[in-house]
């Protein structure tokens, strides 16, 4: 009896130490991995060619000002208007600003410059009948996306502390997104050629409104009718670069407003002369541009390119 009892006590002995040794083999953590060689580095990348891309149409007389927004803006384009006045389209790629306005009405100058960036969205208040229904007719359909409030409710309000029709504003989260041609894919940057004047302040007249652009601690502040041209969010708003484009312009073949007042249209397709400002410097320039889905590109008098500065790139588009 006693024999068969040491036996059993031996076995139950026998049986722990194997449970033992087979929780520390389980348990025991793995070896950590050692990873292989990964790819070389490629080449740095340029500019980035496509991505999202919002370009809005924004009031800047008097009444509208302040705006809200502009200082996300990577381009602004100034248009001329009727009675000598001018509006923004200011396109966005690398940041949008939550708001952004007072947004107004497109125009036939934008058909054009709109194509350059391929397809995208478009913000604007409305417009005339002929041109609301060409933005939404090919071939504008094909290089636009309409995102005005009656294409996309609910993206837009009005500020009750300003007067209609400058009060109109985009929540630009709430507005779709494509994928274009960026910015700095259309204006590359990269060092400034030879053969700039140095200069200090230049002042571009439209009739009834005024730019004036100062060469101040690294960049171009912007002025509007001698006054500080200011964002909401930003104050003061200044340019990396600013390019007067002059352009052949023709008058719409509509009224834009009951006082029958005709908005010329700026020729954005075809070539001209240019005057480029960055680094302090001012610099002559041919612009040229083949077709509408082209990029427009800026060259001095022997042919060298003219890239822009960093910072945000203003373009006036006068006519010449």
């Amino acid at each position: 009896m006693r024999g068969r009892r040491m036996l059993w006590l031996v076995a139950v002995a026998a049986a722990l130490v194997l449970a033992v040794v087979v929780a520390v083999v389980v348990t025991r953590p793995k070896p950590p991995e050692v990873a292989g060689p990964g790819p070389a580095p490629g080449p740095t990348p340029g500019p980035s060619a496509t991505g999202d891309v919002l370009i809005v149409k924004i009031d800047d007389i008097a009444p509208a000002r302040p705006a809200t927004g502009l200082g996300s803006a990577d381009v602004v384009y100034v248009e001329p208007m009727e009675g000598g006045l001018t509006r923004l389209a200011a396109v966005f790629s690398t940041r949008r600003p939550s708001v952004a306005g007072p947004v107004r009405s497109a125009r036939e100058t934008d058909y054009d410059l709109l194509a350059q960036y391929g397809k995208p969205v478009f913000a604007y208040s409305g417009a005339v009948p002929q041109i609301v229904q060409a933005l939404h007719s090919p071939p504008l359909t094909d290089t636009v996306v309409n995102a005005s409030p009656a294409d996309t409710r609910g993206a837009y309000y009005r500020d009750a502390s300003r007067s209609a029709p400058h009060n109109l504003f985009a929540r630009a989260d709430a507005l779709p997104t494509t994928s274009a041609r960026t910015p700095a894919s259309l204006f590359p940057p990269g060092g400034a050629p030879g053969g700039g004047v140095p200069v200090t302040e230049r002042t571009v007249a439209y009739g009834a409104a005024t730019f004036s652009f100062r060469w101040q601690a690294g960049h171009w502040l912007i002025w509007q009718d001698g006054s500080p041209f200011t964002s909401t969010e930003a104050g003061q708003l200044a340019a990396g670069t600013v390019i007067v484009q002059r352009v052949a312009t023709h008058p719409e073949p509509f009224p834009e407003d009951t006082g029958g007042g005709v908005t010329p249209v700026a020729e954005t397709v075809g070539s001209g002369t240019a005057t480029v400002l960055r680094d302090g410097m001012s610099f002559a320039a041919t612009w040229s541009r083949p077709a509408a889905g082209s990029a427009t590109t800026f060259t001095t008098g022997d042919g060298q390119a003219l890239p822009v500065a960093a910072g945000p790139v203003w373009v006036l588009l006068v006519a010449s």
